[in-house]
């Protein structure tokens, strides 16, 4: 392969084929192969000469990792893992296949969703009604309007919107967690007051999915839940075994 290296989509068993009919990232896309020696193997391409995170390569990565854990479990890398050579790679394999192979076992049969827990929209009305200081606010700012009892009157609301959408949120999660096998915080999302995956098997996505809804929909005036799933198990695996794995474009690998 070039110099500029080898791009790492996932890792996956010996016994688990390349999917047909997909292609890699770069221009013109690059073709896939799976690379080892061992009980394990890597899904990888050549690097482009500059990865950049536009919208096909991204949809060409998570094709992939999705198309696999179709089939089998997969350790996904995220977007932009490349390694230096496939030297590089075949030692990182033998220096983690114990790991990556029980990794793949606590996998298999699961899928990651992920959920994502937002103020309410248009939720003004119950807000008022059911926090005081807001209800004070508001009086004060209709009995004497103005700039600073404006932006008083803003910001509490905010901060109640939040406060609420975070304790749904954190009531649903409570709920939802004796369903899955695994728990991983994301990181913080702009506006976001939670943000979760959880390990869920896949004989019970449809089920999962269902009781957040529901749980959602009987706090409609809390939090707005934006649920994404089945994914491939990022928040649950690196190279090495079970942990979140990197999230830099063009990170390096081994």
């Amino acid at each position: 392969m070039p110099t500029q290296g080898v791009y790492v989509y996932g890792i996956v068993r010996h016994t688990t084929a390349v999917p047909t009919g997909l292609s890699g990232v770069g221009t013109p896309p690059a073709r896939l192969t799976a690379i080892g020696r061992g009980a394990v193997r890597a899904v990888v391409s050549e690097a482009p000469a500059r990865l950049r995170a536009r919208r096909r390569d991204l949809m060409a990565h998570q094709e992939l990792l999705v198309r696999l854990a179709e089939v089998d479990s997969v350790l996904p890398m995220r977007f932009g893992m490349v390694a230096t050579g496939e030297q590089t790679v075949l030692q990182q394999l033998a220096a983690t296949e114990k790991a990556c192979l029980e990794a793949l076992e606590q996998l298999a049969g699961r899928v990651e969703i992920n959920l994502k827990a937002f103020p309410a929209k248009d939720a003004l009305a119950a807000v008022v009604a059911e926090e005081p200081q807001v209800r004070r606010l508001r009086q004060d700012a209709r009995r004497t309007p103005g700039y600073e009892n404006s932006v008083r009157l803003g910001e509490a609301v905010a901060k109640a919107l939040a406060r609420r959408a975070t304790e749904a949120g954190e009531q649903i999660l409570a709920e939802l967690t004796p369903m899955a096998h695994a728990v991983s915080r994301g990181p913080q999302v702009h506006d976001c007051a939670l943000n979760v995956s959880f390990l869920v098997d896949r004989a019970r996505e449809a089920e999962f999915r269902t009781a957040a809804r529901r749980l959602a929909d009987a706090r409609p005036d809390h939090v707005d839940l934006r649920i994404v799933g089945p994914l491939p198990c990022y928040s649950f695996v690196s190279t090495g075994g079970p942990s979140p794995a990197p999230a830099r474009t063009g990170a390096a690998w081994g």
